[in-house]
């Protein structure tokens, strides 16, 4: 009987042991801490002040493209240590990477014989060997310290200057438009004596008449150079704050977008015809007045040639334009989304001389001027009068090549001589103004191009593309 009793207890104690075991169970449940996703990296405002970390460092691409300017001159000298400044922000996935005027390191590592103005200045007179600058960069400035770069070697820079389309004129007739001519022409004569900067371009004026003077390189110069192998930036990087509001739409004016990118490939009014494909690969992304992306960064413009006409004899200049009718988004390559978007500016080389019209029509800037020939006769003619002093009729009427010209003419007293010089220096100015070749428009690969367009003919992106 006892142990019987003993086994009824133990089955009624049963259910009780099973509740305090489930309690337990579901207590120390209860307590654990259920696992978290990991927070994405939070990146700095404008508010702030302060940019966090990332969770992984970003990385430019093998190919990013770097667009370097100098702000003061450098002598032209092998391993001569050079300075520059990033011409246009670099963005990754739609945020600022590297921001605009961040420096950069370099070396002139070599000088190559610049031929053609060796033999422009010969003629003339001066017979500086001159050169073209080799140089490359190998370092980027980040507050962190400096970053080792990856180019594909030494490149040769040139001297650039910004086209910018003017506003939209009135119709002019034809002798209005050479009057402009003349006005703008006398507006730089009248400009080289009023800019600033007179005593350097006095300087290297006085220096072209030597027939021997030091070289430099000139400020404004720019060198364009791909990566060749990834960069890595450091983990702090500034982020690209919000967009500032668009500027208010005046009564009847549409909001403008401008987009800057690249050319992907030469673009010359010496072989370009119209209809010719033209692609530009978008740098920066592109928000509306709402901050809204519509055009996100690696985008591709299509356009097309519209105008062109290569340079022919007698000073005739060649000029080029091209629209853009289609983007494609980086995502979508296959689909093409149509717009309506014409040059607003671009970045040339300053030897070019080029201008932009209100339409996007870029061409050479006409320098001809009868004024310089019709002087330099009068003054070669001066050396066969009569009158007056020898030695000051013989140096002045000898201009054709440069110093040496006017100190040969006054030490031989010879006015056949002087004039002989005299006249071959009109002549050479006949020439180049009247009778050389015009010059054609020529964009190289990677040019800078701003393109303006309209949020009617324009992408929208939805939150679904995004």
């Amino acid at each position: 009987m006892l142990i019987v009793v003993r086994s009824t207890q133990t089955l009624r104690a049963l259910p009780i042991v099973f509740l305090l075991a489930c309690g337990l169970h579901g207590q120390t449940l209860a307590h654990q801490p259920a696992a978290q996703p990991p927070e994405p990296p939070v990146a700095a405002t404008p508010e702030s002040g302060k940019t966090l970390q990332s969770a992984a460092k970003p990385v430019l691409p093998q190919g990013t493209n770097f667009q370097v300017e100098i702000d003061r001159h450098y002598p032209m000298k092998a391993h001569e240590p050079i300075e520059g400044r990033l011409l246009h922000p670099i963005y990754l996935e739609g945020k600022l990477a590297v921001p605009q005027n961040t420096p950069l390191r370099g070396t002139i590592v070599a000088l190559e014989p610049d031929t053609r103005t060796r033999w422009h200045g010969r003629l003339r007179g001066d017979f500086t060997p001159f050169h073209t600058a080799q140089v490359e960069f190998h370092q980027l400035l980040q507050p962190s310290g400096a970053l080792e770069l990856s180019t594909g070697g030494a490149i040769s820079g040139v001297p650039v200057l910004y086209l910018a389309a003017p506003g939209v004129t009135a119709r002019q007739s034809i002798f209005a438009r050479y009057w402009s001519q003349a006005k703008n022409q006398l507006h730089d004569r009248i400009a080289y004596f009023t800019a600033p900067g007179l005593g350097d371009r006095a300087t290297q004026m006085l220096y072209h008449q030597l027939p021997y003077h030091p070289e430099r390189i000139e400020a404004m110069t720019m060198w364009s150079f791909d990566l060749s192998a990834p960069l890595a930036l450091p983990d702090t990087f500034p982020v690209a704050s919000v967009p500032d509001p668009a500027a208010p739409i005046l009564s009847g004016k549409p909001e403008i977008w401008s987009i800057h990118a690249l050319l992907t490939a030469d673009q010359s009014s010496a072989t370009a015809k119209p209809g010719d494909p033209v692609k530009a690969l978008v740098l920066e992304p592109v928000f509306d007045k709402d901050h809204e992306l519509v055009v996100p960064q690696d985008s591709i413009l299509v356009g097309k040639v519209t105008a062109a006409r290569a340079a022919r004899s007698l000073g005739r200049n060649g000029k080029l334009r091209f629209t853009f009718q289609q983007v494609r988004f980086p995502q979508e390559a296959e689909r093409a989304v149509s717009v309506q978007g014409a040059l607003a500016g671009a970045t040339a080389e300053t030897a070019q001389g080029l201008t932009m019209d209100t339409e996007g029509t870029v061409s050479p800037r006409n320098q001809s001027s009868v004024i310089a020939p019709l002087l330099l006769t009068m003054l070669a003619g001066r050396a066969l009068d009569d009158d007056g002093n020898l030695t000051a009729q013989t140096g002045v009427a000898s201009n054709g090549l440069g110093l040496i010209g006017r100190v040969v003419g006054a030490a031989v007293g010879n006015r056949n001589l002087a004039a002989g010089i005299g006249y071959y220096a009109a002549a050479l100015s006949v020439y180049e103004n009247f009778l050389r070749r015009g010059r054609d428009v020529v964009f190289p690969k990677d040019t800078h191009i701003e393109i303006e367009t309209t949020p009617l003919r324009a992408p929208v992106l939805t939150p679904e593309q995004q």
